[in-house]
């Protein structure tokens, strides 16, 4: 008789919300989490022309604290409660000409988008976390995090302070055996990523010279992070941020 966890069955019984699910490395986190077992709902300001298999959705803008309260009441009326907790949602527009020019209103919507999401829509499902037996929270950051790129500065900006904020609010919810980690995607082939390069002019594959395994990632390499920080496999893991880059981080 194996002992081996058998991991397409692991989050039966679990709930959890994605999002900016409908699409990218959110659908592929929904995605998974569907596949072995979980009640996802995804969510996003529309529902667009498909939606990972299995999932339910809730309509809401994360970038207003409006938005906020309507997706966390309609997802606890679909799930009844919840188990995980994934702030994928983020993004920016970019400034090839630098970091001065960046107007006031787009540091203040990625900041928003970026930090203020994960923020509010987190406080307002505490309560559920906390009564959970397998409460665990990701957000998603970026590697522009710790990179000196001006055309991008106010998002880079945003998502470190996500970092400092996840890993405070870590140490905070260990006692309510509430795991809260990071992960920090490098380069990943999604329709957004596309976009944003296509809007700076830049190649597509800007940054494939960077990256030690050589090629860019997939939405599925983050999902799979994500599905070990939200699982049993994760029980000791908490306050971390987990680069899946390629290594490009470590160089």
């Amino acid at each position: 008789m194996s002992n081996k966890l058998d991991v397409s069955k692991e989050f039966i019984g679990r709930r959890a919300l994605v999002t900016g699910g409908t699409r990218g490395i959110g659908a592929a986190i929904a995605q998974r989490l569907l596949d072995a077992g979980a009640k996802v709902v995804v969510t996003a300001r529309s529902r667009g022309d498909s939606l990972p298999a299995g999932a339910a959705f809730v309509a809401g803008d994360v970038a207003s604290a409006s938005g906020v309260k309507a997706i966390a009441a309609g997802t606890l009326q679909v799930l009844g409660g919840l188990d995980i907790l994934v702030n994928n949602a983020g993004g920016a527009s970019g400034f090839p000409r630098g970091v001065a020019s960046i107007p006031d209103e787009d540091w203040q919507s990625a900041i928003a988008l970026n930090l203020f999401a994960a923020i509010r829509l987190t406080h307002a499902l505490l309560p559920a976390l906390r009564e959970s037996q397998a409460g665990a929270i990701v957000n998603i950051s970026s590697g522009a995090a710790t990179m000196s790129v001006g055309a991008i500065a106010h998002y880079a900006a945003a998502k470190a302070a996500l970092n400092s904020y996840s890993r405070a609010l870590a140490i905070d919810l260990a006692p309510h055996k509430v795991r809260v980690n990071v992960v920090s995607p490098g380069p990943v082939t999604t329709p957004g990523s596309r976009e944003f390069s296509e809007a700076l002019g830049a190649p597509p594959d800007l940054f494939a010279k960077e990256i030690p395994l050589g090629r860019y990632g997939a939405p599925e390499d983050v999902a799979e992070m994500v599905a070990l920080l939200t699982s049993d496999r994760g029980k000791w893991m908490t306050g971390g941020i987990l680069n899946v880059d390629g290594g490009m981080s470590a160089r």
